[in-house]
């Protein structure tokens, strides 16, 4: 047998424990193929454990073992890493718990705040840097961990309250979807909720908007007093919060 069919029989043991698949080894190996397989299942389970403790806080850990036990036979990892298995959750909690949809986007919350906090470094811009700055020509780009996330549930508020050791608020819908912005600040992960306009300049910020357009839209949605004034306010909380790089 070859090393390439050995680890292809393996793997289908491990995904499927089926009489088939056992039947490619000797006897003498079924007892190690199950304890070989339990380990498999457990440090899946604990891959999920450890990256959504505010949902199995939620949910309970019934609950929550039931939905991850469930992916776990239907889905085997597809990456070299175990941090990256943690993603199809989400969705397997939504097709779970559709009566529930603040579960779901609840695990959605944690896995980008997982994601932002081991996304790509970048240095941020502060209070010191904006006077080097000249402002007719400034273009804002926000730092490569910052995304937006749309919510339709107080997901955020539960969450803020188990990290917080409180108990948390009932699960309720929005009257309105809100958007959540995600980044880590250092070697924090962070999130907020942007009203409407603070969204829209956000996607643009993704890919570079001029400061000086940024004024203009402002000045256009609030008129030019209260416009010119959001728009150093905001500003100073975007640099403060450590959202903003490579302005130029």
């Amino acid at each position: 047998m070859s090393l390439l069919v050995l680890q292809s029989d393996f793997r289908a043991w491990l995904e499927t424990g089926s009489a088939q698949a056992s039947s490619a080894f000797a006897p003498e190996a079924q007892p190690g193929l199950l304890v070989y397989q339990n380990n498999y299942r457990a440090s899946l389970m604990a891959c999920l454990e450890e990256s959504f403790p505010r949902t199995l806080a939620w949910i309970g850990g019934r609950a929550f073992r039931s939905v991850a036990a469930t992916l776990i036979d239907a889905r085997p990892p597809d990456s070299w890493s175990l941090d990256h298995y943690a993603a199809h959750f989400p969705v397997a909690l939504a097709k779970a718990l559709p009566d529930d949809p603040e579960v779901a986007e609840l695990a959605t919350l944690e896995q980008a705040l997982t994601e932002a906090f081991v996304g790509p470094d970048a240095v941020a811009l502060t209070a010191d840097d904006l006077s080097h700055i000249n402002w007719d020509t400034a273009v804002l780009r926000l730092v490569p961990t910052a995304r937006m996330l749309t919510v339709t549930t107080n997901a955020a508020a539960i969450w803020s309250a188990l990290a917080s050791d409180q108990n948390p608020p009932a699960a309720a819908a929005l009257t309105t979807p809100a958007q959540l912005l995600i980044w880590r600040a250092e070697y924090t992960s962070c999130f907020r909720a942007l009203d409407r306009i603070e969204d829209e300049l956000m996607g643009d910020m993704d890919n570079g908007i001029a400061f000086v357009d940024v004024c203009r839209r402002l000045i256009s949605a609030l008129g030019h007093a209260e416009g010119i004034m959001t728009a150093g306010n905001w500003l100073g909380r975007w640099t403060t919060d450590g959202l903003l790089i490579n302005i130029a």
